[in-house]
């Protein structure tokens, strides 16, 4: 993108809306995103460290006035500047507070969105981290009204425990800073700083209560804490024209600063996850806005869980469609009919590459309803078969042309004529059975015709003979091609298990990883409860912590995988035994054949 645009808007009645064509550019993004959003109260300079993160000095709009110029969300997609394999999506969020909506619930809504859509929040200050300034952040102890986990309603204490598992990680960058950076007369850094700030305050009057709230919040809910303090970046009166302004003339404290800001950022930021460390693309966040906002229109309030459900129905969807056209079209460079064996072969390779195809873009397939949705094999096999009776059928009309018109002209009706009959239908003797029954009651007729009767009967009697040759050798080709379909399921079965076992893998991985981030999280909270003589406090996150705990041991896929893959490996056996059996009843048709014949010819 070369310019920011708009993500979410208000519309005249103030509801939220979703700009279909920063969807459309987010839908052809197939890297992973790493989502910086940005959100604090207007006209605090937010722009200005967008700006710097895309690598300009012009994008989001600075504003020069106290009108508040971002209304909405605006989205810019740049190229990763560390990670070529992934897209910075940045988001700048309309002012909080702006005076001109007076609108408090939609401040809320953009807040809660900036944290849903996020991997890295940062929240933009001016001046220090004091009472006024986490008073600002009420937006943050409202979440748990705006955004739930669980698809359950349950307790919501429950649920707060688990914000840490999934929101993002949190910067405070504080502007226009004039302090020194000092507690208690010792020097300390931005982080400690940081950390000094959102101390809790011991006791359980109204008062302690409304001090601890924001600070509480914050620790409980985001996994990861930085701070950034600035000085001011330049003359309060050239302040508004930042974007216009050259290095040379802003402080280079300030300068150096922002660099370290952005570096951070680009280090640390990581690629945006939903519940059960799912990575986002560009394509998967264009179906998360939409879910969200459409969510928040309704009246009801987002939630990851049925989050994830609706979007993976959406991509599941999608990947059957794309594997599916893959399949068909390399099927289709294989002119049919064609013979088993080959046909067997392209299926195999066409089928592993639509299944990896599907695999890569599916997730939370439950019992592979949609995996399922992939076997197209036994369609492919009927229309051989069927195009390849067309064919026989077709050389039958055109070998058996000349015998029409002898049988038109009464060749056939005198003497002799059955022998004459006889004779030119041999000249199509791999005709299918189907043919030669047809043909049954036109030697029939001929045969009423011939003064020769005796000699006719035996004849009659030998087409019989070869009619059941020509049923008998069509069941076994039929029992062949039988066995070889159960050969290719057979093969179908492993690739999936194969494909399957991996992606699940992949899967029980990624939730152990974010387990495990919460785990950490979680560690250095109540250490920091302890050290402040919180021991009560530190002593419930003890139930917390055990879970998290038991959560990461139990994550072997192990135990998921034999429950994924019983159903699947009990149709193996079953696929196994048909095949067999299969084989057994053919070589068993075989040997009643032959005493059938044996007993013809005596």
């Amino acid at each position: 993108m070369e310019e920011p645009m708009c993500l979410v808007g208000n519309k005249a009645d103030g509801e939220l809306e979703v700009n279909p064509a920063a969807l459309e550019i987010l839908g052809g993004v197939d890297q992973p995103v790493v989502v910086v959003a940005v959100v604090g109260l207007y006209r605090t300079g937010k722009s200005y460290l967008m700006n710097s993160l895309a690598g300009k000095k012009r994008g989001f709009s600075l504003g020069s006035t106290v009108q508040s110029h971002t209304k909405g969300v605006w989205m810019w997609c740049v190229p990763h500047p560390w990670r070529p394999d992934h897209t910075l999506v940045l988001l700048d969020t309309e002012g909080l507070g702006d005076v001109e909506k007076g609108n408090t619930k939609n401040d809320v809504w953009i807040f809660a969105l900036a944290v849903l859509l996020s991997s890295t929040l940062v929240y933009n200050s001016k001046g220090t981290i004091d009472q006024y300034a986490m008073d600002q952040l009420y937006f943050v102890s409202e979440l748990t009204e705006h955004i739930r986990v669980k698809a359950q309603a349950g307790d919501n204490s429950e649920e707060d425990t688990e914000f840490i598992r999934f929101f993002p990680s949190f910067v405070w960058a504080v502007r226009d800073f004039t302090l020194e950076l000092k507690i208690d007369g010792q020097p300390v850094t931005e982080d400690q700083y940081l950390e000094h700030a959102l101390s809790l305050k011991k006791g359980n009057n109204k008062k302690v209560m409304e001090y601890n709230l924001p600070r509480q919040c914050i620790r409980n809910f985001f996994p990861t804490r930085k701070c950034f303090v600035f000085v001011q970046p330049a003359l309060w009166q050239e302040i508004g024209q930042l974007d216009s302004l050259p290095d040379s003339a802003l402080d280079p404290q300030f300068l150096e600063k922002t660099r370290w800001f952005c570096d951070y950022i680009f280090q640390h930021s990581h690629g945006k996850t939903m519940k059960g460390g799912i990575p986002v693309n560009g394509r998967r966040f264009s179906s998360l806005v939409q879910i969200y906002v459409n969510t928040i229109r309704s009246g009801q309030v987002p939630c990851l869980d049925n989050a994830v459900t609706a979007l993976a129905t959406i991509e599941n969807e999608a990947a059957v469609k794309e594997a599916l056209a893959h399949y068909v079209t390399g099927m289709g460079m294989l002119p049919l009919p064609a013979e088993l064996g080959e046909l067997s072969e392209a299926h195999g390779r066409c089928e592993g590459d639509a299944l990896a195809l599907f695999m890569r873009r599916s997730f939370k397939d439950e019992e592979q309803v949609f995996q399922k949705q992939l076997v197209q094999y036994g369609n492919i096999l009927a229309e051989n078969e069927a195009m390849s009776k067309q064919n026989c059928r077709s050389l039958l009309e055109e070998l058996s042309a000349a015998m029409q018109q002898k049988l038109s002209a009464g060749v056939y009706s005198q003497p002799g004529g059955y022998q004459v009959y006889h004779r030119d239908q041999n000249q199509a003797e791999e005709a299918l059975e189907e043919f030669l029954a047809s043909k049954r009651a036109e030697a029939e007729a001929v045969l009423k015709a011939d003064n020769l009767l005796t000699e006719a009967e035996k004849h009659v009697e030998k087409q019989k003979a070869e009619l059941l040759e020509q049923q008998r050798k069509a069941a076994e080709e039929k029992q062949l091609q039988m066995e070889q379909l159960m050969k290719d399921q057979e093969r179908s079965h492993q690739e999936n298990v194969r494909q399957l076992e991996a992606k699940v893998a992949e899967e029980v991985a990624s939730t152990r990883e974010e387990a495990e981030r919460a785990l950490k999280s979680k560690l250095k909270e109540q250490e920091a409860m302890l050290q402040k003589g919180f021991a009560e406090k530190a002593k419930l996150m003890e139930d917390e912590i055990s879970g998290l705990r038991q959560e990461i041991s139990s994550a072997s896929k192990t135990d998921f995988l034999s429950q994924v893959f019983k159903t699947i490996r009990e149709g193996l056996r079953t696929v196994g035994n048909v095949a067999e059996y299969l084989s057994s009843r053919r070589q068993g048709g075989k040997r009643s054949s032959q005493t059938s014949n044996t007993q013809t010819r005596k």
